[in-house]
Formats: structure tokens, C-alpha cells, sequence
């Protein structure tokens, strides 16, 4: 069953994946993200009556300024992994927030999903969890003489996964279904979830004592990952002076709802992609199957992902078309967790988020005119 969120931690945090942007565009830079499309790209601008409404790119834009803005009176000081979250729910995706503990995993978390007056469910994941805690049970009615299901928690709009990793991968393994299909399936019978639909997921680093590994499979369902990181001096600092004596999160309130979160997806499933960008999100992820770091590379299931992500980072940039940039600032989050690292490149000490930083450098990006206005 679901219920609103109450508690959390304080936040103190700093992204791993800097894009180097705002959370979200300002007023004058989402009209002329429309109006003056810069291109990197032949074929990258929007095509003929392309079938994003104008209002409904500002609606989007101001929705996400407030989301943005809400999170950010708990999270000080981190626009970028703000932007990335803001992206994933956009994507219809699921967001895996990873490093070490009392960086602000779970105000994260807590906080994005309190902005949203939608139904919100936490899970506390242990070593002694069951996947029928996670996904309901059916119980034997003695008055009916039947089997009634009593969902579990998997059915809100958005799932917390408190320390996803200190559950055992069996009960891991019971958000799969749910995380690709949104249906749960119990006894023979399959029950759909709510849409929208995303898991918000914390875990420490496997190596610390106590965690397990995701699955591959698991880790593929994942749309992004980010890692908060410490905060720099004027953002703790700041933190100390607002939150030490009060939880933020205490007085958050909704400033959307699942009504207008679902118009904004809808949104951004109708963001143009030429057949030119399409090609290149392809290349980029078979280029991760290719790398000899690499031995286990991205799926099909991330080429899918990539460019649902670029769609939402082009319309919270205020375009309704995808450009390269696009797929560049969404690449590390969305394909660096899914791949699988030799053991020479562990030891000459390369990451995943190396190699795909490597692979933007090599595969070319589609030439052509930049710089054309697009009325």
C-alpha cells in the first residue's frame, strides 16, 4: 500500500556527471532554444510541422523550473544531478542513485518524489526482505473462501528503493517485471501499475560491508545513474545555516501532479529525431560492444533509453528537435552503469564512465550546416 513520504536525511550533495547546465532552461532560453535551434548536425532540426505544441514546451519548462526548485531547497549546490533526474522522469525511466553514505542518496529521492502530488511508496531494502513484501501477497479470505491480493508497496507512481543493494538478489530480481513492464504478476495473475511509474533507487558501493552487486538485468533497467558526491565548502556551509536545526523536506509541498507529469511525457515522446540522430545513438552504443575495456557492453534496451533521455534533455533545453549535444550530455549517465569492465582495465585503473567519455571523442558526430535558424 501507499503512503506519503514523512522523513529523510539531510542533503548534502554533488554530481558525478556534470553536465554543465541549469536544471532547467530559463524563460528566454526555451523561446530561443525554438526559435534558433542551433544544429550541430545535418537533418537535426525539427522537421516539417513537427508535432510539438509550443505551450506545451512551456508548460513543460515551467513545471520543471518548479520541480527543480523544490528539489533544490534540499539538495544545495547540485543543478546537474537535479537535471538528470528531471530527465529520467521525463524518459519514463527509472533513476539508480549510487555512492557512499550521508551524501543525500535518499533526500534525493524523497525530494523529487514529494514534489510530485502523486501516490508515493518507500521501501526499505534488507537483508531479510521477501520479493512478496515488494510486490503483495494473496491472502486465503475465510468469509469469502477465496484468495484476495494485497498489493505491496511496487504499486504508487514512484517507488523509493532505500539501499536497493542490501536486499539479496532474489529479492532484487522481484522489480524486474516491474521496472520493464509495469505490471506485477503473483499467482498466475498479472496486475498493471498506475502510470506514470518510476523507481527511485539509493545503493553504497558494493564494496562496503553488507551490499550485493545489482544483476546485469537489473542494472540495465535502470535508465541513469548518478553519483551525488561530496558538496564544496559554500554549499555545506549553506547547508549548515538552513538545515541543521530543520528538515527541508518536513515543509515541501507538491508543486505538480501525476496528471501534468503525464502531459509533460507525452510531450517528449513527440520531440523529433531525425533519422541522421537516430543513426548516431546507434553507433554510439554498439561502439560500447566493440571496446576491447569493455566485456560486456550496452544493450539494446540503453540504445532505447538514449534516445528517450535526449528527447527529455532537448525539451527541458527547450527544443523541439534532438541535436548530438543531447545525446552527448545524457551518454555517461544512461550507458556508463550498464557495461562490464575487463579485468585489464580495472587494473590500469579506467572506468566505465572513461571509456564512454572515449567513445564520444571517436564515433563522428553527423556533419553538416550549424548555427541555421529554425522558425
Amino acid at each position: 500500500m501507499t503512503s506519503r513520504i514523512q522523513s529523510a536525511t539531510p542533503g548534502e550533495q554533488q554530481g558525478e556527471q556534470a553536465t554543465g547546465q541549469a536544471p532547467y532552461p530559463t524563460a528566454a532560453g526555451s523561446v530561443s532554444g525554438r526559435q534558433n535551434g542551433r544544429a550541430s548536425a545535418a537533418g537535426v532540426g525539427p522537421r516539417q510541422g513537427a508535432g510539438v505544441n509550443p505551450a506545451s514546451l512551456d508548460e513543460l519548462h515551467e513545471t520543471a523550473r518548479r520541480i527543480a526548485a523544490n528539489v533544490e531547497r534540499v539538495l544545495v549546490g547540485k543543478p546537474d544531478v537535479i537535471r538528470i533526474a528531471l530527465v529520467t522522469l521525463l524518459a519514463e525511466g527509472h533513476l539508480l542513485v549510487e555512492d557512499v553514505p550521508g551524501v543525500g542518496k535518499t533526500s534525493l529521492a524523497k525530494a523529487l518524489a514529494r514534489s510530485i502530488d502523486c501516490t508515493v511508496s518507500r521501501i526499505q531494502f534488507t537483508p531479510d526482505l521477501l520479493p512478496s513484501d515488494v510486490t503483495g501477497v494473496s491472502i486465503y479470505n475465510r468469509q469469502s473462501g477465496g484468495f484476495e491480493f494485497r498489493p505491496g508497496p511496487v504499486f504508487a507512481n514512484i517507488v523509493v528503493g532505500d539501499e536497493i543493494n542490501r536486499a539479496s538478489p532474489k529479492t532484487q530480481s522481484a522489480l524486474l517485471e516491474c521496472m520493464e513492464e509495469h505490471q506485477v504478476t503473483v499467482d498466475t495473475s498479472t496486475y498493471h501499475l498506475e502510470e506514470p511509474f518510476m523507481v527511485i533507487a539509493t545503493q553504497n558501493p558494493i564494496e562496503m560491508e553488507g551490499t550485493y552487486a545489482l544483476p546485469e538485468a537489473q542494472r540495465d533497467r535502470f535508465t541513469a545513474r548518478v553519483s551525488i558526491g561530496y558538496p564544496d565548502q559554500q554549499a555545506e556551509l549553506a547547508m549548515v545555516d538552513e538545515h541543521a536545526g530543520h528538515n527541508p523536506l518536513a515543509d515541501l509541498e507538491p508543486v505538480s501532479d501525476r496528471d501534468s507529469v503525464q502531459r509533460l511525457i507525452e510531450t517528449v515522446r513527440a520531440v523529433h529525431m531525425s533519422p541522421e540522430i537516430r543513426r548516431y545513438a546507434v553507433d554510439l552504443v554498439s561502439a560500447t560492444r566493440q571496446v576491447p575495456e569493455i566485456r560486456l557492453g550496452a544493450s539494446p534496451r540503453a540504445t532505447l533509453q538514449l534516445v528517450r533521455a535526449a528527447r527529455a534533455q532537448a525539451a527541458l533545453s527547450g527544443r523541439e528537435f534532438v541535436v548530438p549535444d543531447d545525446l552527448h550530455t545524457v551518454a555517461v549517465p544512461v550507458l556508463a552503469h550498464r557495461m562490464v569492465l575487463t579485468t585489464e582495465a580495472h587494473a590500469a585503473r579506467r572506468s566505465a564512465t572513461d571509456v564512454v567519455r572515449a567513445i564520444l571523442h571517436r564515433v563522428p558526430v553527423p556533419q553538416g550546416s550549424s548555427g541555421t535558424n529554425h522558425r
